[in-house]
């Protein structure tokens, strides 16, 4: 099997495997160290995975089909995740979700045909408290209303 993954990815995983009693453990981080790479784990990439660590490529796609922050299929540069739990649909969740679906022309858990968005909603962020939450890629926007996100969105053009 040729490599797909770099030696960025596996000089990662070497320096990350002191940190975990079995290769198992070491599963969630190679995971993100992989989708960090490739922005999303198709099955010749999670079958690499499973072969670096030893583990049965079945058992790293049930590890990475149970959590939403793996990305099984391809997303745009940016992905927006959109707290849909009680908390942030009581602040206006659904709204923005509608929003972005309306200003894309897309619906939830598709990408724009530029490649550029790609608009999902999340079953809890645990922000309730600064409800309605998104995460954008890997960092959290908070007390978000249609206009904030706009704004949000402008910046990212």
């Amino acid at each position: 099997m040729s490599k797909l993954l770099s030696q960025k990815y596996y000089d990662g995983l070497k320096k990350l495997e002191p940190r975990y009693p079995t290769k198992v453990a070491l599963l969630l981080p190679a995971l993100h160290l992989a989708q960090e790479e490739t922005y999303w784990l198709p099955p010749e990439i999670l079958e690499e995975i499973g072969a670096s660590l030893g583990i049965h490529p079945a058992q790293v796609r049930e590890v990475a089909s149970f959590y939403t922050m793996y990305n099984l299929k391809p997303v745009g540069k940016y992905h927006l995740k959109i707290c849909t739990n009680v908390a942030c649909c009581l602040r206006g969740a659904d709204e923005l979700v509608e929003h972005c679906e309306k200003k894309w022309d897309i619906k939830c858990g598709e990408t724009t045909k530029d490649k550029k968005f790609t608009l999902s909603e999340e079953e809890c962020l645990g922000a309730c408290g600064t409800a309605p939450a998104m995460m954008l890629n890997d960092g959290y926007c908070e007390n978000l209303d249609i206009k904030k996100l706009d704004q949000l969105l402008d910046t990212l053009k």
